[in-house]
């Protein structure tokens, strides 16, 4: 198996719960992400890979005591049918309690998620503690073997992503980050090959919260507490069904993590000055 593939399988049992839903859904033409101004400029990004493959990113520099929580708004193509019926795959109390806390977050989101609330979709984009980030449309994976997700076939991975900045936009949110996470976290070569012309930034993890489908709040929050270093992202869901400990989680790693001198920040915020450490050390180098 290629040594690029990442599996996190205690953060990613989320995947193997929404293999069943089946139905890839239709695809809507292409539309090209937007690289679009926030309120510092320009999103940060991370440069290309070799041979033009996405550049991936997991944590930020560790000098500074500095975490980052994400959470993924995981939703499928195939699920409507059981939002109809009555399950939630939204959180808004852990939203509110992130507000209520002051907690820069980054929501990693499916275009069907937006798509099936768009009303907390915009809030969430429009309200400047959060950035809105990519988790692909339909929330397949990107390679095969990943948790028993369906596989999106190479030739629609792109159109994935890009599918997904046109539901938040017509959801409403108007400035997603060029930030994508591989449903699953499993990714391969050929999957940044495909995806290293859509402008995007792959973000994975260093801290796996173990929220998917726990009851024991204070088990997550004690894989959150042992798991953090200074630049360290840490994976969690917004999705009341398939992680119901995540709000009272949150209640408790919040102050501790203060107490222990930590600030929270957006994805955005780590990426920066992952960037300006890599432009100082290739700075450092020439003058050499």
């Amino acid at each position: 198996m290629n040594s690029l593939v990442r599996r996190v399988t205690a953060a990613c049992l989320l995947g193997a719960a929404v293999a069943a839903c089946g139905g890839h859904g239709t695809t809507a033409p292409a539309q090209r992400p937007e690289r679009r101004a926030t309120a510092a400029g320009s999103a940060p990004s991370l440069a290309p890979g070799p041979t033009g493959l996405a550049p991936v990113f997991a944590h930020g520099p560790r000098r500074e005591k500095a975490v980052a929580l994400t959470f993924d708004a995981d939703m499928t193509a195939g699920q409507g049918a059981r939002a109809a019926a009555g399950e939630r795959f939204d959180n808004p109390r852990l939203v509110a309690t992130l507000r209520r806390l002051k907690v820069a977050s980054t929501v990693f989101m499916t275009g069907r998620w937006a798509e099936e609330y768009p009303e907390q979709a915009r809030a969430i984009g429009r309200d400047p503690l959060f950035e809105v980030a990519n988790h692909s449309y339909s929330h397949y994976a990107f390679t095969a073997d990943c948790h028993g997700l369906p596989t999106v076939p190479g030739r629609r991975m792109r159109s994935e992503v890009e599918r997904a900045f046109a539901a938040f936009r017509a959801a409403g949110v108007e400035h997603a980050m060029p930030y994508f996470r591989f449903p699953g976290g499993c990714y391969d070569r050929r999957a940044l090959r495909r995806l290293g012309t859509a402008g995007v930034t792959a973000v994975q993890w260093d801290v796996v919260s173990g929220d998917a489908f726990a009851k024991d709040a204070d088990a997550v929050a004690q894989q959150v507490l042992d798991g953090v270093r200074p630049g360290s992202v840490v994976v969690m869901h917004c999705t009341r069904s398939a992680a119901p400990a995540t709000e009272r989680a949150v209640r408790t790693v919040v102050p501790e993590l203060r107490e222990r001198g930590y600030r929270f920040v957006k994805v955005s915020e780590l990426i920066g000055a992952a960037d300006r450490d890599r432009r100082d050390r290739r700075g450092r180098h020439t003058a050499s």
